[in-house]
């Protein structure tokens, strides 16, 4: 039911607010919800009374569609408010109980009826007060949950930031070691390739021509080295102090304006006289005395610590291979100028010319195995040999000199070819059970038609006829001279004309690695077999010349080579 209260002054505005309460309880609207409307409606009352004029005051429950009862409180002006365009004020409540009758209205100014509204009132702020000390209570336990919050989230954030900064200085300290690793494998590659590099040749020439290749433009910004010519050599004329030092001390020294602070270096003052770029000096060692000095500017400013250790090993090495490469340059020619000097001058029979040659290899200590020999019997006949002692070098050259001179110790008593191998192969294995050889010894005799030859694990002799036809002696030969075996090499005879020429030879002519030793053997033959009967008759030496030539063409020359050809004249 409808209710309206005029309003044109303050007993009338607390009426109508006493009202409004009591009929607001009446219809279960919360306690709560009564105090928020009488505070609002107090406010806009007095607004009212300011303004002056009478003003209406109207209580209407409605029910909506879905059983929803609400109760709408609504203030209208006075046509004077309403003219100057004040707008009505509405407020409208929810009604738990909307079936509850409500008491009629007494409240016409009697002590008793305003004093039980204010006590009325009273209970509702009181429990107003209670529920804003409880929700109090309650922002103040979620205000101390918040704060403790706070602290966890931010000791959380304290922990992630721990835990992240532990993260990126293991992800660092991952890298930098990675990077360690990669400069050490770079380092030991080049230290490998480089050691490569200088050590395969055995020329030392060619070592101190590939080092400064192999340093710049990478570790080295100019490389000078100093080789010392014997024991106790002054330095060169405007040498650096820091390699005279070390060549002295024996020990690595920097020279520049700053220290280095490389490991197992000397540091040494700069020198006025040279360029103020840093400079590294190291000594080259070998197992007596230095041979020389590598100095070198850096390629920037200066030098990375180990990249200056590995120069140091890098030079060891370079110095162990120069040193090496000397040795074997002293012992082969010690080799080639025995071999040499072994090599006896050929006899001259008037119906028999021969041609020698011999060529030492031309790569490592190949030399002393191979020789040849040319001698008179007492009978007028002619031995020719060419042999090949297996091994190199100055135990090779030696047993060669011994062979030769059983050979002819042996060939003055008589005997045919196959019986002077197998008396030189008893010998051999006697005198040196562990060295073989191989050797072929043709005999030629102004008086007979034939030339008798034998072999002993030696390539064939190759034999051109008057008429120009080559042929390839490949009758069977004995086994190499020195092996444990017992063996009679067996004779082999051939008839020979005047204009006839023999050529044997060693291996090193003929044989390659990647072909063997066959297709040699027919490249011989042909060579033999390209010349005219007056080239070899006029200039027999010419001819060996020619056949050395396309044969030695295509070879690295790694061992050494023996040809002794023999012109049968038509002359006795």
């Amino acid at each position: 039911m409808m209710r309206t209260w005029k309003i044109s002054g303050v007993l009338d505005a607390a009426r109508a607010r006493i009202a409004t309460a009591r009929l607001a309880a009446a219809y279960g609207v919360p306690p709560l919800e009564r105090t928020r409307l009488s505070a609002a409606l107090s406010a806009h009352l007095r607004q009212c009374l300011t303004k002056g004029g009478t003003w209406r005051l109207t209580l209407n429950p409605t029910t909506r569609a879905g059983g929803e009862s609400r109760l709408e409180v609504l203030v209208t002006p006075s046509r004077e408010a309403t003219a100057a365009g004040q707008p009505p004020w509405r407020m409208t409540l929810a009604c738990p109980e909307p079936d509850r009758t409500p008491q009629a209205d007494t409240a016409d100014g009697d002590p008793a009826t305003l004093a039980e509204a204010l006590l009325g009132a009273d209970e509702d702020t009181a429990l107003v007060l209670r529920k804003l000390r409880e929700q109090e209570e309650l922002v103040a336990f979620h205000r101390e949950e918040l704060q403790q919050t706070n602290q966890g989230v931010v000791a959380l954030h304290a922990e992630l930031d721990a835990a992240g900064r532990a993260q990126r200085e293991a992800f660092a300290a991952e890298r930098k070691a990675r990077t360690e690793a990669e400069e050490a494998r770079r380092r030991l590659t080049f230290l490998a390739d480089a050691s490569a590099v200088l050590t395969t040749p055995l020329n030392h020439h060619e070592i101190l021509r590939r080092l400064p290749d192999v340093l710049m433009p990478a570790y080295a910004g100019n490389v000078d080295l100093w080789l010392f010519e014997s024991d106790g050599d002054e330095p060169r004329e405007g040498e650096h102090p820091a390699a005279v030092t070390a060549a002295r001390t024996g020990r690595p020294q920097y020279a520049a304006d700053h220290p280095g602070g490389l490991a197992g270096v000397d540091d040494h003052p700069p020198s006025p006289e040279h360029s103020a770029r840093p400079v590294l000096c190291i000594p080259l060692p070998t197992r007596r005395e230095p041979l020389g000095v590598l100095t070198m500017s850096p390629p920037g400013e200066r030098w990375d610590p180990d990249d200056a250790v590995m120069l140091v090993e890098l030079t060891r090495r370079a110095s162990i291979a120069i040193d090496n490469a000397r040795r074997y340059e002293h012992n082969r020619d010690i080799a080639e100028t025995l071999q040499r000097a072994l090599l006896t001058e050929l006899p001259t029979p008037d119906f028999l010319g021969m041609a020698a040659r011999y060529l030492p290899a031309t790569h490592g200590l190949n030399i002393g195995g191979d020789w040849y020999d040319a001698f008179r019997q007492p009978d007028g006949g002619v031995i020719a040999v060419v042999g090949d002692v297996t091994g190199h070098g100055l135990h090779a050259a030696v047993m060669m000199s011994q062979l030769r001179t059983a050979l002819r110790a042996y060939a003055v008593d008589g005997g045919s070819p196959g019986r002077l191998l197998t008396r030189l192969h008893n010998f051999l294995h006697n005198l040196q059970p562990d060295l073989y050889a191989t050797a072929v010894i043709a005999r030629f005799h102004p008086d007979e038609p034939t030339m008798t030859w034998a072999a002993a694990g030696h390539p064939p002799p190759v034999l051109r006829g008057p008429d120009g036809q080559v042929r390839i002696l490949d009758a069977r030969p004995g086994a190499m001279l020195g092996i444990p075996l017992k063996q009679d090499i067996a004779d082999h005879t051939v008839r020979v004309a005047p204009g006839t020429t023999l050529a044997l030879y060693t291996d090193g002519l003929v044989e390659r690695r990647a072909r063997g030793i066959d297709p040699g053997i027919e490249r011989l033959a042909a060579a033999l077999g390209s010349f005219g009967p007056q080239e070899l008759r006029i200039d027999l030496g010419g001819a060996a010349d020619g056949i050395l030539d396309p044969l030695l063409s295509d070879s690295e020359r790694d061992d050494d080579v023996c040809l002794l050809l023999c012109h049968l004249r038509g002359g006795g």
